[in-house]
């Protein structure tokens, strides 16, 4: 029977850890870190996380600063205050929250951040870095994973990790965390053949490819580590990527849906809102 690693937990112990170093940052710079959130449109659920991430900000002692503009809000003026909050020294990072209406180019609001302010390390610039293994901001929800490997002493090096999906906000950098880390990585997709033998040879699984309970229990090599970004709505309530309850009779450590990854990633966010402010305040210091 698995050990279940509990996001709740460890994302309670991380911000801790970042509310004492953000005390810290302000006694020594005179301002706590800022982090700006643009909603566009009132869809439910982005109200909701951007609420949640407004009580983050709170319980850390990092400033929100907070954009909610009408569904039909033209890219142009979404795009003006990106650049105005780019050269407003108080903010530090960045977070546009996703989707946006259909009729503003995600990609080229995303491109408009300045990378120092990504937050959520989507921008090239910051994903060019972690390619060639010098990251500085980190996308949220790989970095939280690894953040659980390391809590819970998971070995790393020298294992065959699969990940299953390929996107550029967790299936890639993901691969590139896990091979910094000396993992074997294969990453795995919708057209991807035999996928549960490949999930079968793997000491490491990540699913984050979006169906519910697509990768079945049976399918878990014993005593694997399964890590399950999926978040998926069903009639039966959120349900993970993972058949967890077969999955658990199988892995040594698992990931449950929800509490399990997704507090981490909120975590990880503030995390990198510091890391910004840091590195803004060192920039300051440089120039004078």
């Amino acid at each position: 029977m698995a050990i279940i690693l509990n996001g709740n937990e460890l994302s309670a112990r991380k911000r801790e850890q970042i509310a004492q170093e953000t005390r810290v940052f302000a006694a020594q710079h005179g301002r706590a870190p800022g982090l700006a959130v643009i909603l566009v449109g009132d869809d439910p659920a982005s109200s909701i996380y951007v609420r949640t991430k407004k009580n983050d900000c709170t319980q850390v002692g990092i400033r929100s600063f907070d954009h909610h503009l009408p569904e039909h809000t033209e890219a142009e003026e979404v795009l003006s205050l990106i650049k105005t909050l780019n050269a407003d020294g108080e903010v530090d990072g960045i977070l546009v929250q996703l989707p946006l209406p259909a009729h503003i180019d995600t990609q080229e609001v995303l491109l408009t951040i300045d990378p120092a302010k990504d937050v959520d390390g989507f921008h090239p610039y910051n994903m060019g870095r972690l390619l060639v293994g010098e990251p500085t901001i980190l996308p949220c929800t790989p970095s939280g994973v690894m953040y659980m490997l390391r809590e819970h002493s998971v070995e790393i090096k020298g294992k065959d990790a699969v990940i299953v999906g390929r996107s550029n906000i967790v299936g890639k950098p993901m691969a590139l965390l896990l091979m910094m880390e000396h993992a074997t990585v294969t990453i795995c997709h919708s057209r991807t053949r035999n996928l549960d033998q490949k999930i079968a040879a793997a000491d490491i699984v990540v699913a984050a490819i979006g169906k519910a309970e697509m990768i079945k229990g049976e399918w878990i090599k014993e005593g694997a580590v399964v890590i399950d970004v999926g978040m998926n709505r069903t009639e039966a309530g959120l349900k993970g990527d993972v058949s967890f309850e077969a999955a658990r009779e199988h892995a040594s450590y698992i990931t449950p849906v929800p509490g399990g990854v997704g507090p981490m990633t909120r975590a990880m966010l503030l995390e990198n809102t510091l890391v910004a402010a840091r590195g803004h305040q060192k920039n300051r210091a440089a120039k004078t």
